[in-house]
C-alpha cells in the first residue's frame, strides 16, 4: 500500500520560507508543496515563478479554507503566529510554526488546548537542535566524556553595529521581537533540551549599540539548576569584534569542550544547497572543537570533529512521522516545550527589569 502524501501550504515567502522551509519540504518524501501565500509578488520575487506547480494565494484565509491542505507552515513575523496557528488548527490543519512560537506562554497554552481539542499537531521550528555542533555537545554530555557538567555557555555573539530592518529590529518584545526572542530562543531552547527547566533565572539586557532604542540588542541570561547541577550562560551580543566567535564552552568535572563558529547549514541553504547534497551540514575540520580531558592529573587537549550531521531535515522527517500516525509523542519540537522556553524568556525579562533573581 502506498504511503499517504500530505499537501503542505506555506504562509509567507520571505527568507524563512525560501531558505529554511521550502527546501526541507521538497526533500521530505511524504510532503508535497501544494500552496504558498505571497501577498505582494514582484518580478524578481515571485512564488509562482519559483514554484509553478504550487497554487499561489494572496491571503491566508483562502489557504485555511482549502480542504486539500493537510499541513500549514507559518513563516511570517512572530506577531502573526498566534492568530495564524489558531486559525490553521481550527481549520483542521496540522501546523509547523517558525520560532519564536508566539509572544507569550499564555498564548502557547491556549494553542496547546486547541491542538488537543482538534486533534491537530503543532511543531515549532527550533532547527538548531539539529546543529551538528550541538549534537556533538549532547553526545559528549550523554556519554559522560567530560564528567558532570558544572558550567555550560552557549553564545550567539556577532559584530552587528546597525539594527536590522526586519522584524528582529522593528518588533518590540511584547510582539516577540528583538534579540531575546530571535537568538535567545535558540540559546535557551538548547539549554532546555540538555537540562530542562531551570530553578532560577537572572538576566541583564543591554543596548550595546547605544542607539537610543528602548529595546535591548544584547542579552546575558544565567540559568541556575541547583546544587550539583550546571550553571548555564546564554549570551548574545552585537558588539563582538572577533575573528572567531565562541559558540560553546562546556566545563565538567573530568574535562571541557570549547567550540567556535556557527553551524554551516544556514549558509549552505542560502547558497542553494539542500540536505542530501554532498557535504551538506559538514564543517571543515579546521572549525572543529577542542576537547580537554584529564589523563592522570594532567589535562590533555585534542581536536574533536562534529558527529555525522542529521541536518535540519530531521525535524521535517520527524513531523512527517507524527502526522502519519505517531501523534503528539512523535512531534520533534512540541508546543509544550516551546511554551516552557517562553516561560524562561518571560522570567529573564522580569529579572532584567527588576534586577532580581526570578524563581520558576
Amino acid at each position: 500500500m502506498a504511503s499517504k502524501t500530505y499537501n503542505v501550504g506555506v504562509i509567507g515567502y520571505g527568507m524563512s520560507a525560501k531558505v529554511f522551509h521550502i527546501p526541507l519540504i521538497l526533500v521530505t518524501p511524504s510532503f508535497n508543496l501544494s500552496a504558498i501565500v505571497q501577498r505582494t509578488p514582484k518580478p524578481n520575487d515571485s512564488a509562482s515563478s519559483d514554484h509553478p506547480t504550487a497554487k499561489i494565494h494572496s491571503s491566508a484565509t483562502t489557504l485555511f479554507a482549502d480542504p486539500s491542505i493537510d499541513i500549514i507552515v507559518i513563516t511570517t513575523t512572530p506577531d502573526t503566529h498566534f492568530t495564524f496557528t489558531k486559525s490553521a488548527l481550527q481549520a483542521g490543519k496540522h501546523v509547523i510554526v517558525e520560532k519564536p512560537f508566539v509572544p507569550s506562554s499564555e498564548q502557547a497554552d491556549e494553542l496547546i488546548a486547541i491542538s488537543k481539542e482538534t486533534g491537530k499537531l503543532i511543531c515549532v521550528y527550533q532547527n538548531r537542535r539539529w546543529d551538528s555542533d550541538f549534537l556533538t555537545v549532547r553526545k559528549l554530555i550523554a556519554e559522560g566524556t567530560i564528567g558532570r557538567v558544572v558550567e555550560f555557555e552557549t553564545h550567539f555573539d556577532r559584530y552587528k553595529p546597525v539594527k536590522p530592518e526586519s522584524w528582529k529590529g522593528t518588533l518590540g518584545m511584547e510582539q516577540a521581537g528583538g534579540v531575546v526572542y530571535d537568538l535567545g530562543t535558540h540559546l535557551i531552547d538548547q539549554a532546555y533540551v540538555l537540562f530542562g527547566l531551570p530553578r532560577s533565572v537572572n538576566a541583564v539586557f543591554e543596548n550595546q549599540r547605544d542607539d537610543g532604542s528602548e529595546e535591548p540588542d544584547s542579552i546575558t541570561v544565567l540559568l541556575g539548576y541547583g546544587a550539583g547541577k550546571p550553571l548555564v550562560t546564554a549570551k548574545a551580543g552585537v558588539m563582538c569584534v572577533e575573528t572567531d566567535q565562541l559558540r560553546y564552552w562546556v566545563r565538567g568535572t573530568k574535562g571541557s569542550f570549547k567550540k567556535f563558529h556557527l553551524d554551516v547549514q544556514e549558509d549552505q541553504l542560502k547558497a542553494g544547497l539542500k540536505p542530501g547534497d554532498e557535504g551538506f551540514g559538514v564543517e571543515d575540520e579546521e572549525r572543529s572543537g577542542t576537547l580537554v580531558v584529564l589523563e592522570g592529573d594532567k589535562p590533555k587537549g585534542s581536536v574533536l570533529k562534529n558527529v555525522v550531521p542529521e541536518t535540519y531535515k530531521a525535524l521535517y522527517e520527524g513531523f512527517a512521522k507524527a502526522v502519519a500516525g505517531g501523534g503528539e509523542s512523535a512531534v520533534p519540537v512540541k508546543a509544550s516545550e516551546a511554551r516552557d522556553v517562553l516561560r524562561i524568556i518571560e522570567a529573564a525579562r522580569e529579572s532584567a527589569k527588576s534586577g532580581k533573581t526570578v524563581t520558576l
